[in-house]
C-alpha cells in the first residue's frame, strides 16, 4: 500500500509567509481580528480597517507579521522592516484659513502599504495659541483603529537659551507603559537629541545640521552611537515642493534603522521624528505665519 508523502505545507508555516520559519512553540497567538495572509506569492493587497474620518473604508495595509517574543501588542509590524515613509495629510481648512487643525499622518513601508494611522489629540486653544512649540497627545493606531502607541509631548520652552526645559516625548508602547524617551541637548546652534530606553538610560544620540530648513533639499538627522563613531539610522524632512512649503505645513518624513535593531527602539525613533518634527519646523512656521501665509 502507497501512502500519501506528507503535506509540504505543514513544514512551511502560515501561507504567505515565503522563507520563514512557522510558529514556534511559546510564541503567542495573533491577536484575534487579524486577517490571514493571501497565497503564498500574493502580497495581501486590502484588509479590512477600522473607518478614519475622510479615509477610504478599503486601504492598503502592511499584512501582520507573527509577533516574536516580548514584543509588545502592535509593534510586531516593525520587527521586519528597516524603514518608515511618514505622510502629513493636507487639511483644506488650514490652507484656507490659516486656522490650525489636529495633524494626521499614514505612516508606510518602503513599499507604499500602510503600517500605522497617526492622530493629533489637542484642543483647539492649545493648537492656535502655541503653535508648533505646543504639548500634544500622539495617538498611533493599526489597521483594526487599536490605539498601539502613544507619544506623549508635554510642554517646553523652545528658546536655546533656556537649557532648563528643553524638549521631550515620552513613547509608550501599549499606551500606558513607557518604552523610551527623547530629550534634546543643549547646544547654542545644532539640534541634538538623546534616545532613552524605558530605564532612562542613553541608548542613541541624534544630531542635525545648523539651519533645519533647506530649500529644494532634504534636511537629514543622523542617528549615531553614543560615541559619535557609527552612523546606524537616519531621520530625513523631504523636501515637498516651493508651493507646499510654503503655504502649508503639511511635511513628509522618513525614518531609516536597523533591520535588527530593537522592537522597542524603532518605535522610540518613530517617537523622535514627531518631536523633531514639531521642533525644527518653527522657525518656517512663524516665517510663514508672519508673511501671511497660512499653515
Amino acid at each position: 500500500i502507497v501512502k500519501n508523502p506528507p503535506d509540504k505545507a505543514d513544514d512551511m508555516g502560515p501561507p504567505g509567509y515565503i522563507g520563514c520559519p512557522g510558529p514556534q512553540a511559546g510564541y503567542p497567538v495573533p491577536p484575534a481580528g487579524y486577517a490571514s495572509p493571501g497565497p503564498a506569492g500574493f502580497p495581501v493587497q486590502h484588509q479590512p480597517a477600522a473607518s478614519h474620518p475622510g479615509e477610504p473604508t478599503q486601504v492598503s495595509w502592511m499584512p501582520p507579521p507573527l509577533p516574536p517574543a516580548n514584543c509588545p501588542p502592535g509593534l510586531e509590524y516593525l520587527t521586519q522592516i528597516d524603514q518608515l515613509l511618514i505622510h502629513q495629510q493636507m487639511e483644506l481648512l488650514e490652507v484656507l484659513t490659516g486656522f490650525e487643525t489636529r495633524n494626521k499622518y499614514e505612516i508606510k513601508n518602503s513599499l507604499g502599504q500602510r503600517v500605522y494611522f497617526a492622530s493629533e489629540d489637542t484642543d483647539c486653544c492649545t493648537r492656535n495659541c502655541w503653535g508648533p512649540s505646543r504639548p500634544f497627545t500622539m495617538r498611533i493606531l493599526d489597521n483594526l483603529g487599536r490605539e498601539v502607541m502613544t507619544l506623549e509631548r508635554p510642554l517646553r520652552c523652545a528658546c536655546c537659551c533656556c537649557p532648563c526645559c528643553l524638549q521631550e516625548i515620552e513613547i509608550q508602547a501599549p499606551p500606558g507603559v513607557p518604552v523610551g524617551y527623547v530629550t534634546q541637548i543643549w547646544h547654542p546652534c545644532l539640534p541634538k537629541f538623546t534616545v532613552q530606553n524605558e530605564r532612562r538610560e542613553d541608548v542613541l544620540r541624534i544630531s542635525g545640521p545648523c539651519v533645519a530648513c533647506s530649500c529644494c533639499a532634504d534636511v537629514h538627522f543622523e542617528v549615531k552611537s553614543l560615541d559619535d563613531k557609527y552612523v546606524v539610522g537616519k531621520i530625513s524632512k523631504h523636501w515637498t515642493g516651493l508651493v507646499r512649503e510654503l503655504f502649508t505645513d503639511a511635511d513628509n518624513f522618513g525614518i531609516q534603522f536597523p533591520l535588527d535593531l530593537d522592537v522597542k527602539m524603532k518605535a522610540v525613533m518613530l517617537g523622535a521624528c514627531f518631536l523633531i518634527f514639531h521642533t525644527v519646523t518653527e522657525g518656517s512656521y512663524m516665517l510663514r505665519r508672519s508673511s501671511g501665509f497660512s499653515g
